[in-house]
């Protein structure tokens, strides 16, 4: 097939996700290997954002493909409406294993969105079957700038304005309280104050409305499409106390920040919290097949049980949840994090992504850097004194990625936040790679 042709059918044929059609130019991914892509042309590129930071362990891992390959000498696709499959149960099995303790059921969709729909929904109809019901709580809470997907549940739970105002007649109510952002702070409020203050503002919402509120929904510890917003230390401990003492559901999302991506394999692991429905997605098979799950505790899974005229069947399901050749992928998944022992070996690229962003938050026009594990932002401002953002549509960020491209990265920014998050399996040569290049295309792009 003539290049030409797939540049002429992906520019016009095929509608990519969060991209001006009119505006793009193809950029065709043909084959990879370990943490670096090849395109159509042969050029290698380092993946920065593990493709979407779903890659974990690198393209193409022996053992991932072989789990997927043996897979299919078994069975392909089994449905999960009333059937099963041996490699869906092991992972369900290994995920209550892994977990935090007391989410000992699990419900698999297909990825990050349809993960917290499931959990909204359940959060709704648990407070109708629980031995005390509450048919009154029927509203969310959610934290400004967050983003749980794009599903008309998950937007509603959502707050990023750029992607959901024009929704907005769509969605459902959600009570809002601001993003405890440690760059962005309140007027008049320190660092050391930022967690008290914004759990003093939970707390109001909380007291004024937890009879109405069904669950909290939270990113726990980082804000991703929000801006790699990070979150003060003790937020999230703080929101499951105040959650219990307000009789809330909390709903950890980790879809992005889950699977060792901020150093433990899962980020309510920092502050010891247990949700009361967890969450996973992206990294769940690698970054090779869409899955998802979530994880709920025995309170919520009994709330369901009885006898089919009672009418507490969760009535939810998708044509591929539980799909055995993602479970397979998964499982193999978990396989590498112990056999290479990626969280063991993560110390010493956190500490040297550290090393880097420090040097780079001396540039020029470089607002705030930020980190929590394998996970970083750079934050490019128009005056960094006073923060004053560029305009949006001067795509800073994006020029600094375009730079980067040119220096054989692939990075795509969040507006002018540029982020760093590279498949775990990274090198410090190859993240020593990523980061020169963001440091050569900051002055390039804010020049």
């Amino acid at each position: 097939m003539l290049k030409h042709n797939l540049l002429d059918w992906d520019r016009t044929l095929v509608w990519h996700a969060f991209t001006q059609m009119a505006e793009y130019e193809p950029f065709v991914i043909e084959r990879a290997e370990g943490c670096v892509l090849v395109d159509i042309d042969g050029n290698e590129y380092i993946d920065g954002v593990s493709s979407l930071w779903c890659n974990i362990h690198g393209h193409r891992h022996p053992r991932i493909d072989a789990a997927v390959r043996e897979q299919l000498e078994q069975v392909a696709h089994v449905t999960n409406l009333g059937a099963s499959n041996p490699t869906t149960i092991r992972l369900a099995k290994r995920l209550v294993d892994i977990a935090p303790p007391g989410l000992n059921h699990l419900f698999f969709s297909d990825d990050g969105a349809t993960a917290v729909e499931v959990a909204v929904k359940m959060a709704f109809q648990y407070w109708r079957q629980c031995p005390d019901p509450r048919p009154e709580k029927t509203c969310y809470v959610a934290l400004g700038e967050a983003y749980h997907g794009d599903t008309i549940g998950s937007v509603s739970v959502g707050g990023v304005e750029r992607f959901h105002a024009m929704f907005r007649p769509l969605l459902f109510e959600t009570l809002r309280v601001p993003a405890p952002d440690s760059y962005r702070r309140p007027p008049n409020v320190a660092p050391d104050e930022l967690c008290r203050h914004h759990l003093a503002e939970l707390e109001k919402v909380l007291a004024e409305h937890h009879r109405r509120i069904a669950a909290l929904v939270i990113e726990p510890l980082v804000q991703g499409a929000a801006g790699m917003i990070m979150h003060p230390p003790g937020y999230l401990h703080g929101v499951r106390e105040l959650t219990r003492k307000y009789d809330t559901l909390l709903i950890a999302d980790e879809v992005a920040v889950g699977f060792g991506r901020t150093g433990k394999m899962f980020a309510c692991e920092h502050e010891e919290v247990v949700p009361d429905l967890l969450c996973l997605a992206k990294g769940l098979t690698g970054g090779y097949l869409p899955m998802a799950a979530t994880l709920a505790t025995d309170e919520i899974w009994n709330a369901f049980l009885g006898d089919y005229s009672e009418g507490k069947t969760f009535y939810h399901g998708h044509t591929y949840g539980g799909n055995p050749l993602g479970a397979a992928a998964a499982l193999a998944t978990l396989d590498v994090f112990e056999q290479e022992r990626t969280l063991e070996k993560m110390p010493a690229k956190i500490a040297r992504l550290e090393e880097h962003l420090a040097r780079i938050a001396r540039l020029p026009h470089v607002g705030d850097v930020r980190q929590r594990g394998l996970i970083a932002a750079v934050e490019l401002v128009q005056d960094a004194a006073t923060k004053e953002p560029f305009p949006w549509a001067e795509k800073r960020g994006q020029r600094v990625c375009d730079f980067a491209r040119t220096q054989g990265v692939w990075l795509r920014p969040l507006g002018n936040v540029i982020v760093i998050m590279p498949p775990l399996a990274i090198t410090l040569e190859q993240l020593d790679k990523i980061m020169e290049a963001v440091e050569k295309g900051i002055p390039a792009a804010t020049a």
